[in-house]
């Protein structure tokens, strides 16, 4: 089924931008189109790849008329991509990243999977944080068969609850189980509304989750923008403290060092109120750039 699109969206870039952890690329397409890229969302497999008119997609057990409008609120559809790019490209170093990847967008992730991801984040990588994602949802998620194939949703926190914190170090997650084990039963009894959170204000989001065990600044920018509607979110980590202090050095530094809270205060202040746009151009760009060189 086709979702048509006269915006700008490049599936590819959207995908594999470290935002979302449970997409795989598959082979190339049998039909010589172009690649098709498989995930878990809405307790459903689906399939998604690039189509001149706008994104293609299959899925099940669901139907696709059933999937296709929660799926258009998934990728943003709604989000006027051509705006925001005329509000953050202020400079020579955000006009290129656009120019670069025309069509990256911000995804509307399930705010408990998104949380659960970021807090694995920690002292890791997307690669990492892959695998440790992956490997909670096929061990403790609920199964999903398909066509002979079987996927897992992601588990609810009540089930991560149950595993505890043990189970969850066996599945390698190291120092970050004690964390993922602590969300799991504040949320599972009722201690914070993460999808309420979509209605409320940035500032008192940012407190509420801060005060989660394992959640600092970044990852709490990272669960507002990728999954809260927080567009003005502004999460610093490595690489965007590298594109920031390589690219912005003056403003940023201003003769002193800034610590990464300073930095996020002073890119949501240029780039507002699309922050959070500007935020995963310059993370995008910056990394790639990054293993390029290295």
């Amino acid at each position: 089924m086709l979702i048509a699109t006269d915006q700008p969206y490049d599936v590819a870039s959207t995908l594999e931008c470290g935002q979302a952890f449970r997409w795989r690329r598959c082979d190339p397409a049998e039909d010589g189109g172009p690649a098709w890229y498989e995930g878990v969302i809405f307790g459903n497999v689906v399939g998604l790849r690039q189509h001149p008119e706008g994104i293609e997609f299959r899925c099940g057990p669901d139907s696709e008329s059933t999937m296709a409008g929660p799926l258009r609120h998934y990728l943003r559809l709604d989000d006027d991509l051509r705006s925001i790019y005329r509000t953050i490209t202020v400079d020579e170093h955000m006009s290129s990243a656009v120019e670069r990847y025309p069509g990256l967008r911000i995804v509307r992730q399930d705010p408990w999977e998104c949380l659960i991801s970021f807090i694995c984040s920690a002292n890791s990588n997307i690669r990492r944080i892959a695998t440790n994602v992956q490997d909670i949802s096929s061990t403790l998620g609920r199964p999903i068969e398909l066509d002979g194939r079987r996927w897992n949703a992601f588990p609810s926190p009540e089930e991560l609850a149950v595993a505890g914190e043990g189970r969850l170090r066996e599945l390698g997650l190291g120092f970050r189980a004690k964390y993922v084990a602590s969300v799991a039963n504040i949320v599972a009894n009722g201690g914070i509304d993460l999808l309420g959170m979509r209605e409320a204000s940035y500032d008192d989001t940012l407190q509420a989750l801060v005060a989660l065990p394992g959640v600092g600044d970044k990852v709490a920018n990272c669960v507002m923008l990728f999954s809260l509607d927080k567009l003005d979110a502004f999460p610093v980590d490595v690489w965007v403290h590298r594109a920031l202090v390589d690219w912005y050095p003056a403003e940023v530094a201003n003769g002193k060092p800034l610590s990464r809270a300073d930095m996020r205060l002073w890119a949501q202040d240029r780039f507002k109120p699309y922050a959070g746009y500007a935020n995963q151009y310059l993370f995008h760009d910056r990394r790639l750039l990054g293993r390029k060189a290295g």
